[in-house]
């Protein structure tokens, strides 16, 4: 027995020998089959590029026989198959064969138990899933060359099989289309885009047949093309938009406020080009080149007793001298009916460019505020307003650092705003101390207004008494008393304003729009103030005019009785246009004051930002350290930007262009200067120079404000000007309308000459007022019911919405219980 024991002990250890050598056999298999693999993978590229070159050689040796098309098909498609039966032979054997080594090694370990084996149990699971991302590389591997090996030429293809590689590339262009909105994961979505891209590349161009094949590759090639230059037009435009990275790193540390007055800036700055190329290209330019030059007639000449003094630097600087007898005024233009070898007709153009502009303005201020308000929506938009942004601020295509920089301060202040927001909804404050607290601010506003209206008219009435009395034996401070006192009341006022408006514990935004109608009321007060007094000048103007019709014709008659005698043979006796007497030109006098209002605005406003932001700012940063008391915390501390300030000196600015554009045609060239410069020199004060505001805000509701009050002020910056053309006849020697009663009879006169007698007589039909006037009641009506459709449909969706809302949260709650 005890031998038989020991029998049996040794067969055991012989059969454990002879499996160890099994498995050893079989790992050195493995690593042979895996080298043999990788063998074959790198081997692949040159077996590829030998199969080409003996391709390519049999083609050209059999390339001067012709052989049937159908038989050859016939051919290739057999290989195929061949080819693909024996590479699904070969990759089930393989995969028989892993199968049967994974079952003897799962066998053995389950055999022996002990801690060594189960060590080497979990180093064979590791060497399997190794083993298992090797099959799939290697799957994929064979996938790409099944691919290649099915790869076929178009001309070898029936038309079933072209047809069904049409839909499949259909099929791969609507997947690309609709892949962003898969709920795949990001890894598998970048692979299957890579697939289908690489698939349509390659057999796109195999959908035709023929001579047609090449002219569909064209024509997708064509439409790629077309494509391309169109993403790459659309980013070339919105690269070419202006000062848009300034605004948005504006925005990203001051907030939208703050940001809402560059683009309000930005867009007054297009506005202008648009008025500035009509007036540049069809009123100065034509004038210049094909009008009378300088010298030839009175009013393109300057006086005799004027000449020693028109080029003095101070008399320039008041636009007078050479300036005034130049194409910046009303009063150089010709009356001629048409100059040049063209026949221009310069009355007319000049005409319906004033009444172009000004129609021009009112379609693109209308157009912006539709726009607006379709834009921003109806109902409230802060629904879960926290949450969106919290996880959808962030914007994952930013690579630049700087960019990110802004991007995060931009979503900081972002924060802070919705923070007020809701602060600002859940405020419960006491009534009755606010209401009064309004009222007492409200009452020291219209003392502020009323003073500041009758320092005006004191001022314009002392200025006339000024100019009676001769400008020359004046001062500086005295000649242009009126401009500073205007400028220096839109200064002071805004800032008082701002301090009263301390006691109305306003909502920042409602806030804002209290001080822009504020200072709204009193730039407008200053204005009329102005032109009132302005209108007063004009008729003294006008007066002196009668006096000097008739002390010309009393110098023409003297002149001509002693220096013609009856019986002279000789020549004729001619003055130069220098020495002729002529009127007072009302009208370039009115362009001259509004050119000489917008220059010294622009002044006291850079003079302004440069003492009161620039020089402020660094006495705070220099002598903060040695400083009794904190400066930068308490007095004088750094400036904040004044947004109600700036847009009312924005509105107003444009309201003066508006008014006095149609007496001096420089004037939209001189505010797109000034609004050029502008841009970048308060674009640098407020990154340099001032702080973000304590209560910063949204300003979604202020785009809008800006264009109601841009609105009105163009409504009632065109009223004097209105009144100007239709009730007060032209000079009788300066201007485009001089010898007309009234400057809009060149309309007239341009129908009778230029058009045939029925569409004058349509014309005059058409401008009774016994049709304008229904007309005009039709279009009231017509705004009365869009108005109130508008507002019907509004509350409708405000209803709407509120139900969802209602249908959401019970949705939910179900849900949840």
């Amino acid at each position: 027995p005890e031998e038989h024991e020991r029998e049996r002990h040794r067969g055991k250890r012989r059969e454990g020998d002879r499996e160890k050598k099994k498995r050893g056999h079989g790992k050195r298999r493995k690593a042979s089959r895996s080298r043999e693999r990788e063998e074959e993978v790198q081997a692949r590229p040159d077996k590829r590029e030998r199969e080409r070159r003996r391709r390519a050689k049999s083609d050209r040796e059999t390339g001067g026989r012709q052989r049937d098309e159908e038989g050859k098909a016939k051919i290739k498609s057999g290989k195929v198959a061949k080819t693909k039966k024996n590479i699904t032979n070969e990759k089930t054997k393989k995969q028989e064969e892993e199968e049967e080594s994974e079952d003897r090694n799962a066998k053995g370990k389950k055999k022996h138990g002990s801690a060594k084996k189960e060590e080497k149990q979990e180093d064979g699971g590791r060497h399997r899933e190794k083993e298992k991302t090797k099959e799939v590389k290697k799957k994929k591997h064979k996938k790409v060359e099944d691919n290649e090996e099915k790869e076929v030429r178009p001309e070898s293809l029936t038309p079933e099989e072209l047809e069904r590689l049409k839909e499949a590339v259909d099929d791969r262009k609507k997947l690309i289309q609709v892949l962003r909105g898969k709920p795949w994961p990001m890894k598998k979505k970048l692979v299957t885009l890579r697939e289908s891209q690489q698939f349509v590349e390659k057999y796109e161009g195999a959908l035709g047949k023929g001579k047609g094949r090449k002219l569909y590759v064209y024509k997708v090639m064509m439409t790629k093309k077309w494509m391309k230059f169109q993403r790459d037009f659309e980013n070339f435009r919105t690269a070419c938009i202006p000062w848009e990275m300034k605004i948005k790193e504006i925005e990203s540390h001051f907030g939208s406020s703050v940001a809402s007055y560059f683009i309000f800036l930005r867009w007054m700055y297009g506005i202008n080009m648009i008025l500035f190329g009509l007036t540049f290209g069809l009123v100065m330019v034509p004038e210049a080149l094909m009008g009378r030059p300088y010298g030839s007639i009175p009013r393109k000449t300057v006086p005799r007793a004027e000449e020693a003094s028109a080029m003095d630097f101070a008399v320039l600087w008041d636009f007078g001298g050479y300036a005034q007898y130049s194409v910046l005024f009303y009063g150089y233009y010709n009356n001629q009916r048409a100059i040049g070898w063209l026949k221009f007709r310069m009355p007319l153009s000049y005409f319906l460019v004033g009444v172009g502009t000004v129609a021009y303005s009112y379609m693109v201020v209308i157009r912006t505020m539709a726009r607006n308000a379709n834009e921003s929506g109806v109902g409230d938009d802060n629904s879960f307003n926290f949450s969106w942004k919290v996880f959808t601020s962030w914007d994952y295509l930013i690579g630049n650092p700087e960019t990110a920089d802004n991007k995060f301060a931009s979503i900081t202040t972002s924060f802070k705003e919705a923070i007020l927001e809701e602060q600002e909804s859940c405020k419960d404050d006491n009534i009755h101390l606010t209401r009064f607290l309004r009222v007492l601010a409200n009452f020291l506003v219209l003392c502020c207004l009323a003073g500041s209206g009758y320092l005006i008219y004191f001022v314009v009435r002392r200025s006339q008494k000024f100019a009676l009395d001769g400008l020359e034996n004046h001062t500086w401070w005295e000649r242009n008393e009126v401009n500073m006192v205007m400028s220096l009341l839109g200064m002071f006022c805004p800032m008082l304003f701002d301090v009263i408006s301390a006691l109305e514990n306003y909502h920042p935004r409602v806030a804002l729009q209290w001080q822009l109608g504020r200072i709204f009321a009193l730039f407008l007060g200053n204005l009329y103030t102005f032109i009132i007094a302005l209108m007063d000048e004009i008729n003294l103007k006008r007066e002196e005019e009668n006096i000097v019709k008739f002390n010309i014709t009393t110098w023409e008659a003297s002149f001509y009785n002693g220096t013609v005698s009856e019986n002279s043979t000789g020549l004729p006796f001619t003055v130069q246009p220098a020495d002729v007497p002529r009127g007072p030109c009302w009208e370039t006098m009115v362009g001259q004051e509004f050119v000489r209002l917008i220059i010294s605005d622009t002044m006291t406003t850079y003079i302004t930002l440069l003492i009161g932001d620039f020089l402020r700012a660094v006495f705070v940063r220099f002598l903060n350290h040695c400083w009794c008391w904190d400066l930068e915390a308490g007095f004088p501390s750094y400036s904040e930007f004044d947004v109600s300030g700036n847009v009312l000196g924005l509105i107003f600015n444009q309201g003066m262009i508006w008014m006095g554009a149609f007496y001096a045609p420089c004037l939209p060239a001189l505010n797109v200067l000034r609004l050029h410069v502008s841009m970048y020199l308060q674009c640098w004060a407020v990154m340099c120079c001032n702080v973000p505001q304590e209560r910063v805000f949204k300003a979604s509701g202020s785009n809008n404000f800006y264009m109601a009050m841009l609105l009105v002020i163009l409504f009632l910056s065109t009223l004097p000007a209105i009144y100007t053309i239709v009730t007060i006849p032209p000079s009788f020697d300066c201007g485009p309308f001089s010898g007309k009663k009234r400057m809009f009879d060149v309309i007239q006169e341009t129908l009778e000459s230029d058009f045939p007698a029925w569409f004058s007589k349509v014309f005059s039909y058409a401008s009774n007022p016994g049709l304008v006037l229904p007309f005009i009641l039709l279009m009231i009506l017509a705004i009365y019911y869009l108005q109130s459709t508008s507002k019907s449909y509004k509350e409708a969706n405000v209803e709407l919405k509120k139900k969802l809302q209602t249908v959401t949260q019970t949705f939910i709650l179900g849900n949840c219980s």
